[in-house]
């Protein structure tokens, strides 16, 4: 986007804001997407351990077909913010990590497919 379209987009946004009154303000509220989890990675993380709880590290890098360093960030970012919790013990010798959905991870889900189902159909209209 140039610079002159994100002026105009900003400039929409205000004037949009101004001239609708709390209704918008408050739309406009209502869709603003948990960042955290709206990236492709993290999603596809939540999403898996949803209906998968738990996951090891590699079934959960086999199942997402993304590289370890990118889980590994991915993850991290999410245990950070409590959504995912991360158990690492040893099988044998051979260390395992498992990564499961917390209460709060289930429910940012949610939220998230609630806010996306509400712009869909608010583009469907």
């Amino acid at each position: 986007m140039t610079t002159t379209n994100t002026k105009r987009v900003t400039h929409a946004a205000t004037t949009t804001r101004r001239s609708g009154g709390e209704a918008s303000a408050q739309h406009a509220e209502s869709l603003k997407l948990d960042a955290l989890i709206h990236e492709r990675a993290r999603l596809a993380i939540v999403s898996a351990l949803a209906v998968n709880d738990p996951l090891s590290f590699n079934d959960l890098k086999k199942l997402l077909e993304i590289t370890d360093g990118n889980l590994s960030v991915h993850a991290r970012k999410l245990e950070n913010a409590g959504y995912v919790k991360c158990t690492k013990s040893f099988v044998g010798r051979q260390p395992r990590t498992e990564f499961s959905l917390t209460a709060l991870g289930r429910r940012a889900l949610e939220g998230y497919l609630d806010q996306m189902e509400s712009v869909i159909r608010a583009a469907r209209k």
